[in-house]
């Protein structure tokens, strides 16, 4: 029976893998998965006769001629395989670290040349080739192009079960001499690396009834490769061994060892399951009005009634991170930015666009016990953590639905919500905004009650003075998305200011939807959206179109949810050259979008995202606030 083999080696109940069903019908499609189980290796995938036919490849696909690639044939699997990222639990079959490395359509060849040249055949002599052993098809996928041959051939093995076959590249225009595989080490459905999806706990792109069957094992391929990562840059020292220890010594100092430590220990709040990971096992302090003498004593404190509104103060983007005695540095926290404004211990959590998000964080309602404060606004941000207790926004996409001002999704047991706070803006009858941020900083931590690793519903986000640089390093090791600098003698200014800067590892923004395109091949619903950016005069300028982050469930959903925004007016400014047909939409939808690089100027004119990524939309952000001139960092 169809999958009978690839159901009989799983547990499902343990492993996030798709069940066993066999399709009525075939797609063409096609998937190249780099699996880090007991060695690594990829994973070639055809879509036929329902089933995902498979072979195990351990050097892997390969667009030259001359190298012909021992391809193992495993069992069939689902097709719902196709779109699967994610970890394996250590102790079931195949465990381990799964990324979509290529993905595309295929199409059968016929069998017999018309005039040198193979024709596109059908699915039925496809299955007659395979069952004879010679199976030629076109692939046409993101990086495997042209025309390839399976072909089976006579193990040399002992004991050979008669599953050996070659991959064998055809002549052909797409023909890359010294293909190195190596080269392209990322996702081509979210842009991750091998470590990234290792590490992230909600990186599974097929949706699990069983979330925490994922992720209680530590991930040890990423521990593996970043050993590998420190035993390569220790070997390429010249130093004495006397001469390393004191350099560790020296750096532990100075790449914030907190800051480590939270990260790397596995005690952390996504270790454990939620419910665990949410119990405060501290003792609240009983709040007091007593603070008002040590307020006082604040330069630039002012006695006045609490404010109800706040609009956020924002960082603006730089490129590269630098050491510099007149600023701290923070890790920058990949979530929603909130407002907490607590009074007589009630809690109201509002986002930087000013809407209410006390309801959707319930479970932060017990945040005022741990703030001894009768009345204070918090600046900070609400963040999902991972297995690694790192900020996860792919999590807090699962957390919370990615669609503004559609019916939230009840929030996913397994995903430890806590808020980090970095700053405080009032306290007890004194506004603190004019106040240096070192004080507001310094009286803040004060105030937040301490928990053990991992503990409490809110944190208070450590700053590291003078070491930008070593503080970057960290977060870069550690997977993070960046870090945020910041004046320290700055005050808190309710708009976008150059005191404050941000610096991205991997560079993300928000971005305006303006319309989307027509599928090509397979792919149903569209093929990929088009981006804006508003400019000073309030015009939304073309900035590029991501197709990838897409699997077939968000591929439907975003196409649900772009049908009542259809418009026949442009709403970019100018024509949009090198697109085929646009269907535009009001620009309502915001997206986060991750990408390489701004590329140079066009021919069509403007900067355009270079490998833009989609990795869900922004509830948290208004379409006005995607603005151009703060998405450039200078």
């Amino acid at each position: 029976m169809a999958l009978e083999e690839y159901k009989r080696k799983r547990r499902f109940e343990e492993t996030p893998e798709p069940p066993p069903k066999v399709e009525k019908q075939s797609r063409h499609r096609f998937v190249v998965q780099c699996h880090a189980a007991t060695r690594l290796h990829y994973d070639f995938r055809l879509e036929m006769e329902g089933v995902l036919k498979s072979w195990a490849i351990p050097k892997g696909p390969s667009l030259d001629p001359a190298d012909k690639r021992l391809a193992m044939q495993v069992e069939d699997h689902p097709v719902s395989y196709y779109d699967f990222e994610g970890t394996i639990p250590q102790g079931n079959y195949g465990g381990g670290t799964v990324m979509v490395w290529d993905a595309g359509t295929w199409q059968p060849l016929s069998p017999v040349p018309v005039d040198g040249e193979y024709l596109p055949g059908m699915e039925k002599e496809a299955v007659e080739m395979l069952d004879k052993g010679d199976l030629k098809f076109r692939l046409k996928g993101k990086r495997l192009k042209g025309d390839f041959a399976l072909v089976h051939i006579k193990g040399r093995r002992p004991g050979s079960k008669g599953t050996e076959w070659l991959l064998i590249k055809k002549k052909d225009k797409e023909v890359v001499a010294g293909f190195d595989i190596d080269a392209y080490d990322t996702s081509v459905l979210t842009g991750r690396t091998m470590a990234q999806i290792a590490g992230d706990r909600g990186s599974s792109e097929w949706t699990s009834s069983r979330p925490a069957s994922r992720g209680r094992v530590k991930a040890a391929w990423l521990a593996d490769a970043i050993a590998r990562a420190d035993a390569k840059r220790k070997a390429s020292t010249a130093e004495s061994s006397e001469g390393a220890k004191k350099a560790k010594k020296k750096a532990s100092k100075e790449v914030a060892p907190e800051v480590l430590a939270k990260l790397a220990d596995s005690r952390t709040a996504g270790n454990r399951p939620a419910a665990q990971a949410l119990t405060v096992k501290s003792k609240p302090q009983k709040t007091s009005a007593k603070s008002a003498p040590s307020v006082l004593a604040l330069a630039g404190a002012e006695q006045r009634p609490m404010p109800t509104v706040i609009h956020p103060m924002l960082a603006t983007p730089a490129e590269k991170a630098f050491d510099d005695p007149g600023w701290l540095f923070e890790i920058k926290w990949d979530g929603y930015r909130a407002i907490a404004f607590i009074v007589d211990g009630g809690l109201r959590l509002v986002s930087r666009s000013q809407n209410d998000l006390t309801k959707q964080f319930a479970e932060l309602g017990s945040l005022p016990q741990f703030v001894k404060a009768e009345r204070a606004i918090l600046d900070g941000e609400i963040a999902a953590l991972d297995d690694e207790g790192r900020p996860s926004f792919s999590l807090m996409q699962q957390r919370t639905g990615f669609q503004p001002g559609a019916k939230r999704m009840g929030h996913r047991d397994g995903v430890p919500i806590i808020y980090y706070a970095f700053d405080l803006l009032y306290l007890d009858g004194f506004d603190v905004r004019r106040v240096v941020l070192e004080e507001r900083k310094r009286v803040l931590q004060e105030r937040i009650v301490s928990h053990g690793a991992g503990d409490g519903v809110i944190h208070y986000s450590d700053h590291y003075a003078e070491k930008g640089l070593d503080l970057f390093a960290a977060a870069k090791q550690r997977g993070l998305e960046g870090i945020v600098a910041k004046k320290r003698d700055s005050v808190y200014e309710e708009k976008r200011s150059r005191e404050w800067l941000k610096i991205k590892i991997t560079q993300r923004l928000e971005c305006v939807i303006g319309g989307y395109t027509d599928p090509e091949g397979s792919r149903e619903y569209f093929g990929a959206l088009v981006l804006g950016l508003y400019d000073r005069q309030n015009r939304l300028i073309h900035v590029g179109q991501v197709g990838t982050g897409f699997d077939y469930a968000a591929l439907k959903d975003v196409f649900t949810r772009l049908q009542p925004l259809a418009t026949k007016q442009n709403p970019f400014y100018g024509e949009i050259g090198g697109l085929r047909k646009v269907h535009f939409v009001r620009p309502q939808l915001v997206a986060e979008i991750k990408f390489t690089e701004w590329t140079h100027e066009t021919a069509e004119g403007g900067l355009k995202l270079r490998a833009p990524v989609f990795m869900g939309f922004r509830a948290d952000k208004s379409a006005e606030e995607c603005r151009l001139e703060n998405a450039i960092a200078s």
